[in-house]
């Protein structure tokens, strides 16, 4: 597997080896002492999952910025089918890159993993027709703990691969205002 950075140094992506032919493919996405050695190579421990998760979203489906507010979880993302705009923005009081962002296209096709650590919001917007999504997480979810920042905080300014005539399709909870305070 390899480990690749990306602009905020704590998130991660992660590319599977793939072994392809003309049955298919095979590859191993998950492995404590392959992720136990990557995570020392840069000088922190691997996280443990606790739980994994199944999500289906229809396309321009916008999911986030959620985060647990006491209980903050850690994730490690991938597509099974399908493609999504995944985003994990700093929400770490003090941290050098408070309120910035990441985004990074995962896909079925690309097989990139990405690591979100706690403390981050996450968010993911649906890019085909729809996409299977299955993530592992470092503490198990608590809704009374959950907690949103509006997927268009002018503060944090993501830059949403949607057409400008597009509007993203969001929960009763996701359209609720919720700025990031700094």
């Amino acid at each position: 597997m390899n480990l690749i950075a990306t602009a905020i140094a704590d998130v991660l992506l992660f590319e599977p080896k793939c072994f392809a032919d003309e049955r298919g493919f095979f590859m191993e996405t998950y492995r404590q002492s392959e992720f136990d050695a990557l995570f020392a190579s840069i000088g922190t421990k691997a996280p443990v999952f606790v739980q994994e998760n199944l999500s289906r979203s229809a396309k321009h489906v916008l999911r986030g910025l959620h985060f647990q507010q006491t209980k903050p979880q850690g994730k490690l993302i991938r597509v099974v089918t399908g493609e999504i705009f995944d985003v994990a923005v700093d929400l770490r009081q003090g941290s050098a890159t408070f309120g910035h962002w990441v985004g990074q296209v995962l896909s079925a096709e690309n097989r990139l993993q990405m690591y979100i650590p706690p403390g981050f919001a996450h968010g993911f917007l649906t890019l085909s027709e729809y996409a299977d999504i299955i993530y592992k997480c470092t503490d198990y979810y608590a809704p009374e703990d959950e907690r949103h920042v509006a997927w268009d905080d002018a503060n944090i300014g993501i830059d949403w691969p949607l057409a400008k005539s597009v509007m993203p399709i969001l929960s009763d909870k996701d359209s609720r205002d919720s700025k990031l305070s700094r």
